[in-house]
């Protein structure tokens, strides 16, 4: 029987570049976006929920009780530009552009010519209702990482599937 076979933990890609997670906890290319919590730069109890739609490169910024964020009026905020930035370092530049189809405007794929490609095209501002799905992805990514390690499975992830085969 193989290592996989015997755990409730599923294989992680490691990230492109070492990422410090205190400004940006979570990032994800899920659902169409690149979305991910963002630590405010004010307050320790506050996060961002902000998200970047794939194509048309629409945004939305907000706290984690659903209160818009002051910067992101007609243009990307801090907390996206950090999200962007920390989506190159988890994914990798080329990965980030693809998903989100940006043609770089330098031709290179970088944090700065994925974001200046992105501005240019004048992005509008989304919906904010992906904030909650996210949000809860990310206190479920919290939850997990308060649990031991263990090589028994999670009844919550029953469905996930095996090579074993149940008797």
């Amino acid at each position: 029987m193989s290592v996989r076979e015997d755990s409730s933990t599923a294989r992680v890609i490691p990230p492109a570049r070492p990422r410090k997670l205190a400004k940006v906890p979570f990032v994800e290319l899920a659902d169409g976006r690149l979305q991910g919590v963002v630590s405010s730069g004010s307050d320790i109890e506050r996060v961002y929920v902000s998200s970047v739609a794939a194509g048309d490169y629409a945004f939305a910024c907000s706290t984690n009780n659903n209160r818009p964020c002051g910067g992101a009026r007609g243009s990307f905020c801090n907390h996206i530009a950090a999200l962007i930035g920390e989506a190159v370092l988890q994914y990798g530049a080329e990965r980030v552009a693809r998903y989100l189809r940006v043609e770089p405007s330098n031709g290179e794929a970088s944090t700065q010519g994925i974001t200046s490609a992105m501005t240019a095209t004048r992005p509008a501002k989304a919906d904010a209702t992906a904030a909650a799905p996210v949000f809860s992805r990310f206190l479920r990514h919290l939850a997990y990482l308060e649990l031991a390690p263990t090589t028994d499975p999670l009844p919550e992830l029953h469905w996930f599937p095996t090579t074993r085969a149940v008797a």
